[in-house]
C-alpha cells in the first residue's frame, strides 16, 4: 500500500503502542484519527501528529458503548471521506490467578479487549471496502499464544483476538481488506509497567513502541500481491 494521504483511525492511538503507531503513521504522510478517554493526552498526540504535516482527528470517548464507535467513525468519514486502515489497539488487562479474578474485571477486558474490537470493525467495513485496498490491524499479543499465571482473563481476550482476526481475513480478502493480527512480547508502555512481572524484566528484555510501530508500517507497505496475516514481535535477547 501506498500509505501517503491515506486515512487511518487507530483506537487509544493517544498512548503507548497507540501512540507509536500514530506517529509511524503520520511520518508515512497517513491522516490518522484517534479515540480515546484521556482528553489531554488525545490533544497532545493530534498536536504531535500535525506538526508532522497531515490532519488528525482526536475525539474522547469510551469504546465500550457503541453509540460512541458509530459516531466516532461518522465522524472520521465526514472530516476525511474516506477510511483505508482500521488498527485496534485500544485494550485493558487484570492479572490474578482465577480464584481471585473478579466479574468485574473478566467483564471489562472481553468489553474493550473484543467486543469494542467487533462493534468497531464491524462500523468500519463498508468504509473500508469501498477503497479498493485496505487494512485491519488487530493488537493482539504473545499472551494469545502462551500461558502464563494470572492471564487466564487477558489470555482469554487475546485467544479470541487472534481467532476473530484469523476468520475476518479469510471473509474479507476478497473485498480487498487484508488484516493483520499483531502479537507483541513484553512492550515497554505504561499498561505493562503496571504489570507486576515489570519489575522483574530488563530492559534488553523489553521491546519498544516505536518496534513494534516500525513493524506494523513496513507490513502495511508491502505490494498488494503480498499480505501479512501474522505478525509475532519478540525481544531479540530474551
Amino acid at each position: 500500500m501506498e500509505l501517503k494521504d491515506k486515512v487511518a483511525i487507530v483506537t487509544g492511538g493517544h498512548k503507548g503502542i497507540g501512540k507509536a503507531l500514530s506517529v509511524k503513521l503520520a511520518q508515512h504522510g497517513v491522516h490518522v484519527a484517534m479515540v480515546g478517554r484521556d482528553v489531554a493526552a488525545l490533544d497532545a498526540a493530534a498536536s504531535e501528529i500535525k506538526k508532522l504535516g497531515v490532519q488528525a482527528l482526536a475525539v474522547q470517548g469510551d469504546l465500550r458503548e457503541k453509540d460512541v464507535i458509530d459516531r466516532f467513525v461518522q465522524q472520521v468519514i465526514e472530516k476525511f471521506g474516506r477510511l483505508d486502515i482500521l488498527i485496534n489497539n485500544a485494550g485493558v488487562g487484570y492479572f490474578a490467578p482465577l480464584s481471585e479474578l473478579s466479574i468485574a474485571h473478566w467483564d471489562a477486558m472481553f468489553n474493550l479487549n473484543i467486543r469494542a474490537v467487533f462493534l468497531i470493525t464491524q462500523k468500519a467495513l463498508p468504509y473500508l471496502r469501498q477503497v479498493g485496498e485496505a487494512f485491519v490491524v488487530n493488537i493482539a499479543s504473545l499472551a494469545g499464544k502462551n500461558a502464563f499465571v494470572g492471564g487466564s482473563g487477558y489470555a482469554a481476550t487475546k485467544h479470541a483476538l487472534i481467532g476473530f482476526s484469523r476468520c475476518l481475513m479469510l471473509e474479507e480478502r476478497k473485498n480487498g481488506i487484508n488484516v493483520l493480527t499483531v502479537c507483541p512480547g513484553s512492550v515497554r508502555t505504561d499498561f505493562f509497567q503496571h504489570h507486576q512481572s515489570a519489575k522483574t524484566v530488563l530492559a534488553k528484555e523489553i521491546l519498544e513502541p516505536q518496534d513494534v510501530a516500525q513493524a506494523v508500517v513496513e507490513s502495511l507497505k508491502l505490494p498488494a500481491r503480498a499480505m501479512v496475516s501474522e505478525l509475532d514481535i519478540r525481544p531479540a535477547n530474551p
